[in-house]
Order: C-alpha cells, then structure tokens, then sequence
C-alpha cells in the first residue's frame, strides 16, 4: 500500500489548502480513513476521519467547521480541504488508511502512511 500527499504551503492567516492523498494498493472504497498533523515539538494528533464502517466522519475539535474530509473512490484519493486556516494549524499533515474495521481515530491503528506534506500559516 502506498500513499502519496500533496499540496501543502505556505498560507497566509484565513487562507486555504486543499491536500490530496493519491492511494494505490488497496481500496479505498473499503477503508477507514484519516488525516494526521504533527506540528514541532509536539505528539502528532488526529485531524479527520471517516469511519468506513458506519460512513461517520471525526474531526478534532479546534478544525471542526474549518476543515472538510472527503473521498474519491473512482480516484482512489483523498482529500482534506482547510478553510480560514491559523497559524497554530502549521504542521507537517499525513494522510493514513486503515481496515474497514478500524473505527477510531487514532494513530495507532492506522498501518499505512503518506510521507506527509508541510502547511505552514504565517503572514
């Protein structure tokens, strides 16, 4: 299983980024999905998530509202779109899929991993 994230920048204070995650290897249609941050100094944290087994989607209190997962199976990619972005959203993101079993949001569960792409929002 590979992953491949993009489309992270440099943004300015209430700008936005849409990051891509191109998969192969597996299938997405039958997968939990999530996307991760680990800013410097810190312990990476989940964004986002969308539970394959009941379709439920997660987000991390400080992004709800802000940002938005989305998928495209006949793609096989994924998506994070981040609106009205701050600065304490810098971080390097990672984008991750897990057994259509898995329903938490948590690293720990998540076997296979992008290389992660850097947001940076500064003015």
């Amino acid at each position: 299983v590979q992953l491949q994230a993009s489309g992270g920048g440099l943004v300015k204070p209430g700008g936005s980024l849409r990051l891509s995650c191109v998969t192969s290897g597996s299938n997405l249609e039958r997968s939990t999905i999530g996307w991760f941050r680990q800013a410097p100094g810190k312990d990476r944290e989940a964004v986002s998530c969308i539970i394959h087994k009941d379709g439920t989607t997660y987000y991390e209190d400080a992004v709800k509202g802000r940002f938005t997962i989305s998928k495209d199976n006949a793609k096989n990619t994924m998506y994070l779109q981040m609106d009205n972005l701050k600065p304490e959203d810098t971080a390097v993101y990672y984008c991750a899929t897990a057994a259509p079993l898995t329903v938490v949001c948590v690293d720990a569960f998540f076997p296979n991993w992008g290389q992660g792409t850097q947001v940076t929002v500064s003015s």
